[in-house]
Parts: structure tokens; sequence; C-alpha cells
């Protein structure tokens, strides 16, 4: 098989359907980029692939929608693979997805949840990570991981121990490939009016919170330049 050039204008979005993943994707497709987009939720990423067509903007990229559960190793491999089969690489990587418990205290939390949470926040993570850095260095791409403040205040056990340990995890990529590449960003998103934070924050009052487009914008802005 030919080796395909590496792209610079290919995108993964892991947590793609909703909220700042799918602000992410949509600035991405809007700038040119094709953007696979995974996620669990058909609906919300049929509704992403809609505002983007619905938006008729000259030049904008495409999407290719994959739904799986980022903690279905194969499925994440094969899909992988047919990246790199069909692009050759990748120029950029978020990702988004995370599983946020319910609410519960430190000596209560629920054993399901906790295996969830591993599963999804840290162990999907760590999988992810050595599947795409080879797509990115090929494409001489950036992966972006997102940071949250939530982990170690009351009641965010499990959430903020596997939050904690993903961002760990990306510190320590972002350490060893500071030479080599693929360049590794964290970045620290404003409080936005997600389903994630109406779980930790129910009853919120929504309005002064940040608009995930604009968060995304800048985000975009640190990672990309």
């Amino acid at each position: 098989m030919t080796q395909k050039t590496a792209p610079i204008k290919t995108a993964l979005i892991t947590g793609a359907s909703r909220g700042l993943g799918a602000a992410l994707a949509e600035q991405l497709a809007f700038r040119g980029w094709h953007v696979v987009a995974v996620a669990r939720t058909v609906g919300g990423l049929e509704d992403l692939d809609d505002r983007v067509k619905s938006a008729g903007l000259p030049g904008a990229g495409g999407l290719t929608l994959a739904p799986m559960d980022v903690t279905d190793e194969g499925a994440m491999q094969h899909l992988c693979r047919s990246i790199h089969d069909r692009w050759g690489g990748l120029g950029f990587w978020a990702h988004t997805a995370i599983h946020a418990t319910a609410l519960s205290p430190a000596p209560s939390v629920d054993m399901k949840d906790l295996d969830k949470s591993v599963a999804t926040n840290l162990r999907a993570a760590s999988h992810l990570i050595t599947m795409v850095e080879p797509l990115l260095r090929a494409g001489q791409g950036t992966a972006l991981f997102l940071d949250d403040p939530m982990p170690g205040t009351a009641f965010s056990a499990a959430y903020g121990a596997t939050k904690s340990g993903q961002i760990a995890l990306a510190r320590s990529w972002q350490a060893e490939t500071q030479r080599l590449g693929p360049r590794v960003v964290i970045g620290t998103p404003a409080p936005m009016p997600t389903a994630v934070r109406a779980r930790f924050h129910p009853g919120e009052d929504r309005a002064p919170l940040a608009d995930p487009k604009q968060e995304a914008a800048r985000l975009l802005a640190e990672a990309l330049g």
C-alpha cells in the first residue's frame, strides 16, 4: 500500500457529540479541517454534522462520524488504523471524552462508578495515547487535553481522582515529547454550561458561564496558533 502524505488538516475529536468537544469539532470543520468525530451519542454526532453542513461556509471541511465508545479498545484501534490508511496521520487530536459520576462523599464512592471512571477517564486516555501518537508524529500534529479545577473539591472523589490521573498522564507525555514531538498542550477551559458541569452544580445560574464556542476558539488558538 502506498503511504499517504501526512496531513496537516485532519483532526480527531474524542467526545465530540456535545459541549466543548462538539464546539471544537465545529470550529475545526469551519476552518477547513476534516474532523473524525467520536462519541457514543449518535444523535449528538448527527446534530453536529447538520450544523456544519447547514452553515454552508466556503472552504469548510467535512466530518467523519464515528459512533463508538472510547473504552472499546478494539474499535478505537480499528479507527486509528483506518485514519492511517486513509489520511496517513493526524494534524490534531483533542481528547474531551469523560465520565462524570454523581456527586458523592469519598467514603461513599460507588465501586461501579469508580470502575467506569477509571475505564473512561484514565485507561482509555492511556490506550489512545499509545495509538494516536504515531498518527500525530506522521502529521506533525498536536494533542490537546483539558485540565479541570474540580478534582480535590468536595464530593468529586471518583471523577476527581481519575481526571487528575488523566492529566498526570498527559503531563508525563508532554515532558517526554518536548524535543521530538508530537506537541502536547494542556488547556484549562473556563466554566461552561455543559452536561458534565450540570451534574456537579445542579441549579446553578448558567448565564455567567462561558460559551463553549468561544472557549473552543480560545483553546484552538493556544494549541494551533
